[in-house]
């Protein structure tokens, strides 16, 4: 993978936590498949128990991601930071 789209990923990876408002949690979950599909690959181990049902959404949101590319992972969220940091009309939040 490039260095300079792993750069790119990093610098999204910290505007994540700067970001003004906190994303809902629909969005977060994307975040967090993108990510770790971005950072690791295919999902990987076992499902988290039934009762944990953070873990059970997260696990399941990464596993609908099988198959996508790191790269691409990695596009798609920082895409997705940008477009969190960014109203609609395009300008920075100050």
């Amino acid at each position: 993978m490039p260095d300079d789209l792993k750069a790119a990923f990093q610098i999204a990876v910290e505007r994540v936590r700067e970001l003004a408002e906190r994303p809902d949690n629909d969005t977060l979950l994307k975040l967090y498949a993108l990510y770790k599909q971005g950072s690791e690959g295919d999902a990987s181990g076992p499902k988290p128990g039934f009762f944990d049902f953070v873990g059970t959404a997260k696990h399941e949101a990464w596993v609908k991601l099988k198959g996508m590319s790191r790269d691409e992972a990695m596009l798609k969220y920082i895409d997705l930071v940008e477009r969190l940091g960014h109203p609609a009309d395009g300008t920075a939040r100050s």
